[in-house]
């Protein structure tokens, strides 16, 4: 079985700009045009079981609509989980969250990158408080991305530092714990209660260093994913097939981690 934990898709109102856009700053070629149509054929041609998708309100405005949408395609397929998303600078942020859980929604995706927070910034403390206190897990988006490589706005030193004053909050960190920062990740979160995620990080991280942080961290705590439509869940399938795992580990990173969140 797999369940891919970080996948992406757009509604079909606008999942033409949303991708021309991107485009436009990723090194990568989308495998799939960015719609839940796209995101399923991929899935049948690599027999994905299941998909997380994570929405990204990259303005307070937009996350009340983009709550609906991910309720509505959660609902439309069982092969689709998804994730709900809220703009911390939005001044319903908290009561947002409360939606999230009434609509059936499974955690919370922050992208500090596209939406412009520091993670660490003490004024979105209380969100990650609600979040733990409605059991919503939060995934972040953790280090490099090429529409802000200047400027980093997760690392995992910050993250260490709210799992430090916030340990009941269920954390998942995408791209093992941050891309292109898997330095720091040895340094600061190794062996913390915290996930990561293996999202597009196929042919971008070494084999000995992958092998250190699954082992350091536990592959009780390590989620196979893929970040498509930015790349093809088979490459991170033959990824970890290709480490020599125990048949135990490699069905908790494919699906059993998974479904301990997801519940």
């Amino acid at each position: 079985m797999y369940i891919d934990f970080h996948t992406h898709a757009f509604s079909e109102k606008i999942v033409e700009r949303a991708m021309s856009k991107l485009i436009l700053t990723s090194p990568m070629e989308p495998v799939t045009d960015g719609s839940v149509n796209g995101l399923k054929s991929i899935m049948n041609k690599n027999k994905i079981d299941i998909s997380v998708v994570l929405p990204i309100a990259t303005k307070p405005s937009q996350h009340k609509v983009i709550n609906n949408w991910a309720a509505e395609i959660q609902c439309s397929d069982s092969s689709i989980v998804s994730f709900g998303s809220i703009h911390p600078e939005g001044v319903d942020a908290l009561r947002e969250l409360e939606r999230i859980k009434a609509l059936g929604l499974h955690g919370v995706k922050f992208h500090p990158d596209y939406q412009e927070f520091f993670v660490d910034d003490r004024k979105h403390f209380p969100i990650y408080r609600k979040c733990a206190e409605l059991d919503l897990p939060v995934i972040f988006h953790a280090g490099y991305d090429p529409t802000s490589p200047e400027n980093i706005h997760g690392m995992p030193e910050d993250f260490a530092g709210i799992n430090d004053e916030i340990p009941e909050l269920t954390m998942i960190l995408a791209h093992m714990g941050g891309m292109y920062r898997w330095d720091e990740v040895e340094r600061h979160l190794l062996g913390r209660n915290i996930y990561f995620d293996t999202a597009v990080v196929a042919g971008e991280i070494g084999t000995a260093q992958l092998r250190r942080l699954i082992e350091g961290q536990g592959a009780d705590r390590i989620l196979f994913a893929s970040d498509c439509p930015w790349d093809d869940p088979i490459n991170e399938i033959e990824m970890i097939k290709g480490l020599g795992l125990s048949a135990e580990d490699e069905k908790n990173i494919f699906y059993r981690n998974a479904e301990r969140l997801l519940k």
